[in-house]
């Protein structure tokens, strides 16, 4: 099943139910108006979603045309978004770059930091930039929204409770970054509003794709309207989705509605060494930062520069017959 939240002038937009092939849509009012409401009954409402997604198929209800510019992320606010770090390479880089250690604990106990929620962008909304010195950055990642989680949930039984992935660009600022932790208190300006793909998707819908509470499919990250990351999202990945739940729960419960975040997606390069461009064989990133940060190891500084006005990422994920399963996160850098 797929479902979608489009504008319709007030803050939580109004929950469609989508086709496979993201051509068209039904409208799913009359079982919740918001994927919130939803989700906050999932175990009555997914049934009743699930037969409207089937007679979407079969074409037996009224349909319109899906299209992808009229949406809102999936939830426009969420009560709680997440974010974590699957992907210790791209710790590993990071950390090197500056001459760092990764300490041995970040192998068996996830890094997790709590993002803004109230206001996340649309998946064709510009990301605002006040300064370029900010450092803007995309960060392409994974994303699973949960119904209620019980407190200390085993990441067995966290499985149970992603109900829906989507795909994500984890905007932040890497110039302001450094001070915010210096601080010792963690992020907050340093990450503005994310966005999410137009589409959420049961994990059923991926199929064998799914698989250990991962995705066994490739992050299609094009800048500027050139291939820039290709990483697949299951490699290297240190820690599952459901783990990250898990641990988002560990000392408190989730509500329905809960987002929760990969980090970015990262795979080393084939010789186990850090993963090298698209122009040059390589997997290429998901993000700017980690470019920057073998440009740094190599030559001793960075080359590539951070995000500015008129700049364009695109984030996509594509089935094994090359169609979009969650449509595109597409945005352009614009100042303000």
């Amino acid at each position: 099943m797929k479902l979608a939240t489009l504008r319709n002038g007030t803050r939580d937009g109004r929950l469609v139910v989508v086709s496979r092939d993201l051509t068209t849509c039904t409208s799913a009012q009359l079982i919740a108006p918001t994927l919130q409401a939803a989700l906050d009954d999932w175990e009555g409402l997914s049934p009743e979603l699930e037969a409207l997604s089937m007679q979407l198929e079969a074409g037996a209800v009224p349909t319109e045309r899906f299209h992808e510019h009229d949406c809102e992320s999936p939830l426009p606010r969420a009560f709680q978004w997440a974010d974590g770090s699957a992907y210790i390479n791209h710790v590993e880089l990071v950390r090197k770059a500056r001459g760092a250690e990764v300490p041995a604990s970040f192998y068996e106990d996830p890094l997790m930091y709590q993002g803004g929620s109230d206001a996340f962008l649309g998946p064709r909304d510009p990301i605002p930039l006040g300064d370029a010195a900010w450092g803007c950055d995309m960060e392409g990642e994974i994303a699973v929204v949960t119904d209620d989680v019980p407190m200390g949930v085993s990441e067995e039984d966290a499985a149970g409770h992603i109900k829906l992935v989507m795909l994500c660009n984890d905007v932040s600022l890497r110039g302001l970054i450094p001070a915010e932790l210096a601080k010792g208190f963690g992020f907050f300006q340093s990450k503005p509003p994310s966005a999410f793909s137009p589409v959420a998707v049961t994990p059923d819908e991926l199929g064998e794709a799914w698989t250990n509470s991962l995705v066994h499919l490739p992050l299609c990250v094009d800048y500027n309207g050139a291939p820039f990351g290709r990483a697949l999202a299951h490699e290297e990945a240190t820690f599952s989705l459901a783990r990250l739940v898990s641990h988002a729960a560990k000392t408190r419960p989730l509500s329905a509605g809960t987002i929760i975040g990969s980090g970015t997606v990262s795979n080393k390069g084939a010789d186990g060494g850090a993963g090298k461009p698209i122009a040059e064989g390589g997997r290429g990133y998901s993000c700017i930062a980690e470019i920057r940060m073998i440009e740094t190891i190599d030559k001793g500084k960075p080359e590539t520069p951070f995000m500015l006005a008129g700049d364009v990422v695109r984030i996509e994920m594509m089935d094994g017959e090359g169609k979009s399963i969650f449509g595109a996160i597409e945005q352009s850098v614009v100042a303000v």
